[in-house]
């Protein structure tokens, strides 16, 4: 990638990340990933599940293969200081890019540009630009929406998600790679009155208390320690003023796992857990039960990593690829792989600046450096932009021409920009 190439993606990058949307929500970055795509080459389609866009480039016979970056950011204030920081909101809501998807649009249209400049290869791009990642929603509106019957059944799904890891590093992992996410809204209902006479409520303030605190123990004193599950409680809502018992509390969790026995005892745990909490408090009505969103595992293929792998060592010989084992994060990309049939090749993208790494050889060492680093979703997360850009670039058009078979052209080009 030339210097010029690298500012305008970094301009672009900045733009995005100023201007973030929430899920569903994403006609601005949608408009100008479709407006890119075309100015390129690719053949555009807009509002594909809402508002994924999908750009076609096809060259002679060969595979099919589909390289994803999600679209939406979060509800999180930013807290950057960056001069390109996010001041935008949703009527209240301020919003920011706090998970890198910004940065996985930039190097998504860096490298559709890169394969569009080659002429050596041969087989059909499919570019999908997905909405709604961050409610898991976003995959299985554009599989429902047509994505494959309009497009065609993919060879492989490709992408990678950036994460503060140093910039330079790829993650890459076979098998079970991201977890399972299951996040419900959980109502439990008392009986509200004056708070200065509780003797004639039913506390649901009291109640979800309890339940919070019970449900603690099912990692911990349910789950072997053998397996992985991570259940937080994100949120919690009840009551308006200081002086009124509620009539109802509302909790939101977030579970984790990566084996579908754990999930399912997980969830029954959860619910076995919040009804014994409002039997024991009196409650005169059942707890109420809804999922928010559910979306599997993402299981990345071992040919498919191997041939990943392979294709990092030969032409990105100056990156450190490593096996970051499975992350309790979750990705709703593997719902493409698995409605298509396709073998899933999904990786880390190193976004942190490689500066206070510098001279840490040991896992741990690095270990305890990431730790002190802002995470994805932290108001603080903010991947540096070079190298990060160009790695990213690098790294999707590598897989992409791993996939991609030798086709006319008047001389080889480089799979790395």
């Amino acid at each position: 990638m030339n210097d010029a190439m690298l500012a305008e993606l970094a301009d672009l990058y900045r733009d995005l990340h100023a201007h973030p949307e929430l899920s569903f929500e994403e006609v601005r970055t949608a408009g100008i990933a479709g407006d890119r795509l075309r100015a390129l080459g690719y053949t555009v389609t807009e509002g594909v599940g809402r508002t994924g866009v999908v750009g076609v480039l096809e060259r002679g016979d060969g595979p099919t293969v589909l390289l994803r970056a999600d679209m939406d950011a979060l509800p999180v204030e930013e807290k950057t200081g960056l001069d390109y920081a996010s001041t935008a909101r949703s009527g209240d809501t301020p919003l920011m890019h706090a998970c890198g998807h910004d940065m996985h649009v930039t190097a998504l249209i860096g490298a559709l540009g890169v394969l569009a400049s080659q002429h050596d290869w041969a087989g059909k791009i499919v570019a999908v630009f997905q909405p709604a990642e961050e409610v898991g929603a976003g995959a299985r509106a554009m599989v429902e929406d047509g994505l494959f019957d309009r497009w065609g059944t993919p060879d492989v799904v490709l992408g990678q998600h950036v994460a503060p890891i140093p910039a330079g590093v790829l993650g890459v992992r076979s098998g079970v790679s991201f977890a399972a996410a299951d996040a419900l809204r959980i109502t439990l209902y008392g009986r509200g009155g004056h708070g200065s006479r509780p003797e004639t409520t039913v506390d649901p303030v009291i109640m979800a208390a309890a339940v919070i605190q019970r449900l603690q123990t099912i990692v911990s004193r349910e789950i072997a320690g053998s397996d992985v599950a991570v259940l937080t409680v994100g949120a919690i809502h009840a009551g308006d003023a200081a002086n009124i018992i509620p009539d109802s509390a509302e909790l939101r969790l977030s579970i984790r796992t990566f084996d579908e026995a754990v999930r399912e005892k997980v969830l029954a745990a959860v619910e076995r857990i919040v009804r014994a909490e409002a039997a024991a408090a009196g409650a005169d009505r059942e707890p109420a039960f809804e999922t928010l969103h559910s979306f599997p595992a993402v299981r990345n293929d071992e040919a498919a990593i191997g041939r990943l792998s392979a294709a990092f060592g030969e032409h990105l010989p100056e990156l450190l690829v490593v096996d970051p084992g499975a992350v309790t994060g979750s990705e709703d990309v593997g719902i493409l792989a698995l409605e298509a049939g396709a073998p899933c090749a999904y990786w880390i993208l190193g976004g942190a600046d490689p500066a206070p790494f510098a001279g840490k050889s040991s896992a741990e060492d690095i270990a305890a450096v990431t730790a002190t680093l802002p995470s994805n979703h932290s108001p603080l997360f903010a991947p540096i932009i070079d190298p990060t850009i160009r790695i990213g670039v690098g790294a999707l058009t590598t897989a992409a021409r791993a996939w991609l078979v030798p086709g006319e052209g008047s001389a080889p080009a480089s799979p790395t920009p």
